[in-house]
């Protein structure tokens, strides 16, 4: 597949900041990206005649075309006679991707994963009392919650979002402490109780974790020089969205003291980082 990509690519592609990015491959799903939809035609042309010249065809059932716009934006693409479905969405290694570039609906999706497994394991696994809590918790640990964050060092957590993983944190662990919001419990008191840490500082420990990688990544590694690029063009009017990078300077900055401009240099120390990750503190306003 690799070898294929190398071979369609041509002109086309996306630029942000000084690179043009015309493909995302993971084994046999592959993204084109394109900046108009004639570029996109163009490319997906080149593609699919490598691919039949390699002895493989692009499934027209499993292919779709998406537009990253505010606006709605119409884009026709064909493939072997065949019009590709446009979306308003679409999932892409266990992620959705919307149009408008927004990330509520995956939180919804995650939210929602995490509420299906807790109900299809409830009277078997989580108020069973002949479970001990240790097994419980070890379920939490290893199917809960990887199925609620996944995908979460590129979040950007804002106060909502906190909000929502904290409840559907809690759902899972009052359950298992035997308890409801009826109790009028405070959730700090339930974790301390179970001796499980907030997740919220797992998120965000993992989110200054992929940092750090971000940061060490050696030339020509697309996510570190996606990270180090400058986009051009303007932002649509109105409050403009936050960026991750600067999301997660500011978590460094609020919780570890690290202001922007030190960044890269600290998290080069394995060791001081690791250090200044174990005593990441729980910002204000969680429960």
């Amino acid at each position: 597949m690799d070898r294929i990509s190398r071979r369609s690519q041509g002109l086309e592609g996306v630029r942000f900041g000084d690179h043009r990015i015309s493909s995302l491959i993971f084994a046999d799903d592959v993204v084109l990206l394109a900046p108009s939809s004639l570029d996109l035609q163009h490319a997906l042309g080149h593609f699919a005649a490598e691919c039949e010249a390699a002895g493989m065809r692009v499934s027209t059932s499993k292919s779709e075309a998406m537009v990253l716009d505010r606006k709605k934006v119409a884009c026709t693409l064909q493939v072997g006679g065949e019009v590709l479905p446009q979306v308003e969405e679409f999932k892409y290694l266990r992620v959705l991707f919307t149009s408008e570039g927004r990330m509520d609906c995956e939180f919804d999706r995650r939210i929602g994963a995490a509420a299906a497994v807790m109900r299809s394991m409830y009277r078997s696994v989580v108020v069973k009392k002949e479970l001990s809590r240790k097994a419980k918790l070890s379920i939490y640990q290893s199917i809960y919650v990887p199925t609620l964050t996944y995908g979460h060092e590129l979040w950007v957590m804002t106060e909502r979002v906190r909000s929502r993983i904290q409840a559907a944190e809690m759902s899972f662990l009052r359950r298992v402490a035997g308890r409801s919001l009826r109790d009028r419990v405070r959730s700090s008191v339930t974790r301390e109780e179970l001796g499980v840490e907030p997740l919220l500082l797992h998120i965000e420990r993992g989110q200054l974790r992929w940092l750090r990688h971000l940061f060490r990544m050696p030339p020509g590694r697309l996510p570190g020089e996606v990270f180090r690029a400058c986009p051009t063009g303007k932002r649509p009017r109105g409050r403009p969205r936050t960026r991750w990078r600067d999301y997660v300077s500011r978590l460094a900055w609020e919780c570890l003291g690290v202001p922007p401009e030190e960044l890269e240099e600290v998290s080069g120390e394995r060791e001081v980082w690791a250090f200044l990750l174990r005593l990441l503190p729980l910002r204000p306003g969680s429960r």
